[in-house]
Parts: C-alpha cells; sequence; structure tokens
C-alpha cells in the first residue's frame, strides 16, 4: 500500500536538528510494537516514524550551506551524539536563510556566519518542495527571524512547529493568521523527553499534591553546546525565562519565589546538560523539607523524540482539515503552549486526539 510520506523543511540545522534526522533513520525500521524511547507510538494515528521525510533546511552557517542535510548535521559546531553509524544521503541541499536576527553579536564567529550568500526566499522554496510543514530550530532570541519564518510558512501554505521561545502557537494574533489561512501550527519550545523542565514539573506538583507548602524553588542550568553559549547574552532570554518559568509555576496554584533558566556555559560539557533543582517548603507542623536534584543528560536528542509526535501531529491535523493552535499536541510536547494542563491530562488529550475523538 502506498503510504504518504510527510514532507518536512527544517529552519536552523544546529543539534536539535541533527538529532531529529538522525533519529528518523535510527528507528525507520522499528516494528509497531518495538519500545522506541522518547516516541509516543511508533505508528501514530497511521504514521510511521519511517514516513517523515525532509525536503528542505536553511541555515546561515557557511560550513553547512550547500552541503547534503546528512553531511550538514555533523558540520561545525555541531556536537550532538552521532548515534547512527551511516546516514544516507537525502538529497537536500542545506540553503542559505535570511540572518535578520537570528544571530547575537557574539556568536557570528561560532555559527560561522555566512555574509556572502544572498539569502533564498524561503516561501518560494517550501511552495516549491510542496512541504507540510516547516519546523523552527532557531536560536533562542531570534524574535524576526522566527516571525520571518512563520510568514513564510503561512504564504507557502505549510504548517509551522516552533520548537523555540518566541510566541507563536501560544500568541493570540498569530494563532488567528494560521486558523484564517486554513493552516494548523504547534508550540511554543519543545519539552525534552526527560529534562529539566518536566522533572522540575512533577516534584512541584509532588509537593502541592501531598500538601507541601512551598516556599521556593529554583531551576539552574549549564551546557557546552552553541545553545549554551548564545545564551550567555541575557537579553536574548526574556521569553525564555518566561517559557520555563510558567511551565512550572503553573503547576503551583499560589505565588512562590521562583528562578529559572540557563546559568552557565561550560565548553568541555559539550553537548551535556546539567541541571540543579532545589525545591524548599513546609510540610506538617510547619516543618522544613527540602529536595535538590542532579539531572545529567544529553541535550540534544532529548527533545528529537518529542519533535517526531509533534510531526506526525501536524500531519493529522493536515489530514482531518485543522487549522490554527493544536491544543492537545502543543500541551503535551511544548513549555508554553497555548493552553497550560497537568502533563497527565495532556497526553490523555493527545490520545483521544489521534483517534480523532478530539478536534485538535
Amino acid at each position: 500500500m502506498f503510504v504518504l510520506k510527510i514532507r518536512v523543511a527544517i529552519a536552523g540545522v544546529g543539534n536539535c536538528a541533527s538529532a531529529l534526522v538522525q533519529g528518523v533513520y535510527y528507528y525507520r525500521n522499528a516494528r509497531e510494537d518495538d519500545r522506541v524511547p522518547g516516541i509516543m507510538h511508533v505508528d501514530f494515528g497511521g504514521y510511521h516514524i519511517g514516513d517523515i521525510e525532509f525536503v528542505a533546511a536553511f541555515d546561515v552557517n557557511k560550513l553547512k550551506i550547500g552541503k547534503d542535510l546528512s553531511e550538514a548535521i555533523f558540520a561545525e559546531p555541531n556536537c550532538c551524539a552521532k548515534f547512527i553509524e551511516s546516514m544516507p544521503k537525502l538529497g537536500v541541499k542545506v540553503l542559505p536563510g535570511p540572518i535578520l536576527d537570528g544571530v547575537a553579536s557574539h556568536m557570528r564567529e561560532p555559527f560561522k556566519v555566512a555574509d556572502d550568500h544572498e539569502p533564498v526566499d524561503v516561501a518560494a522554496v517550501l511552495k516549491e518542495v510542496n512541504a507540510d510543514m516547516l519546523v523552527n530550530f532557531l536560536p533562542v532570541g531570534s524574535y524576526e527571524a522566527t516571525r520571518y519564518y512563520a510568514q513564510a510558512a503561512l504564504d507557502a501554505g505549510c504548517a509551522f512547529v516552533n520548537c523555540i521561545p518566541e510566541f507563536i502557537a501560544s500568541d493570540e494574533a498569530w494563532a488567528r493568521k494560521f486558523e484564517k489561512a486554513g493552516l494548523p501550527v504547534a508550540g511554543d519550545d519543545i519539552k525534552s523527553q526527560l529534562g529539566a523542565t518536566i522533572l522540575h514539573r512533577a516534584l512541584v506538583k509532588l509537593f502541592v499534591d501531598r500538601g507541601v507548602v512551598i516556599d521556593e524553588t529554583y531551576q539552574l542550568n549549564v551546557g557546552g553546546n552553541t545553545d549554551f553559549l548564545n545564551m550567555m547574552a541575557e537579553e536574548r532570554l526574556k521569553t525564555k525565562r518566561v517559557s520555563k518559568t510558567e511551565a512550572v509555576t503553573s503547576m503551583i496554584p499560589y505565588e512562590v519565589p521562583t528562578r529559572v533558566g540557563p546559568s552557565d556555559y561550560v565548553p568541555f560539557l559539550g553537548d551535556k546538560k546539567v541541571c540543579f533543582i532545589h525545591i524548599k517548603g513546609r510540610k506538617f507542623g510547619n516543618q522544613p523539607v527540602t529536595v535538590s536534584v542532579k539531572l545529567e543528560v544529553e541535550d540534544s536528542p532529548n527533545s528529537a523524540g518529542m519533535v517526531i509526535d509533534v510531526i506526525r501531529a501536524v500531519k493529522l491535523a493536515l489530514d482531518r482539515g485543522i487549522a490554527g493552535p493544536l491544543i492537545s499536541i502543543s500541551a503535551y510536547a511544548f513549555k508554553h503552549p497555548p493552553v497550560q494542563v497537568d502533563d497527565h491530562i495532556a497526553r490523555r488529550w493527545l490520545e483521544e486526539f489521534i483517534r480523532g475523538e478530539r478536534d485538535r
């Protein structure tokens, strides 16, 4: 039986894109009854992991532009673990995208910015390759660049998946634009499979459910990839801090002194992320209780499985003619969705969406 492919374009061929592309081919022959780490279902509403096909990619790095996507995902400064033995040639050349505000001044050298390349018309390329959706992996703080790519998706008639903390799916004006255009949008700011945010949410919910009053909490993160180097510029972190903080505080029904976000860049960590979570509270008799947790993960592969599920959920929405923000997959897979709910509720909603029992 002929199965339609899910035609995916990528904006930003960094570490997260590397993990996604590798993952699709690493698990392309998974059996339906296989337990694949980080994947909700091998068969997701009729779509297999291997049904994802990459049709376009955009970047500003001179070491990536012009290369096949299968090679560009391993070009400097990418440091994502190589967990696939051999990547097939994909026949997709990385094209020069607009720089706009996607590159901070201190990142021009690390990102190997190609000033001598004329950016392509992204919307025209998306139309030409008949992309179903565009996945946004631009650096944190790319306000104008994210909106450029979101508009390009609208102009090209394809869906938009926003994996970074610039608010598109959760912004009413942008949500209306996609709904009016008859296109789905999912976002914002992708969650990891088991990362700092999901662990912090689970811990504060445990405190709340057990009646422990939380007095203060913080989450500090350090890492050695270009994501952390980029976030050394505090002015690029405004929406990142909002996204990560609200993901945690939404679990607490009262105000709590909270500090959440990236703390430092440690070059020798590479793609490893180290997280420190602290929660201080009071239990019966006003007696103190403190939980301190350290989490270490390989950063970029931690979200790739989530993105694979998001891509397939967005394709289901396209097939069903559903437009505007996708509530269930966004609540399940993103830190700053249009509607924030407990994770177990979000998963139930998504299962209902997959079965066609929930509109969005």
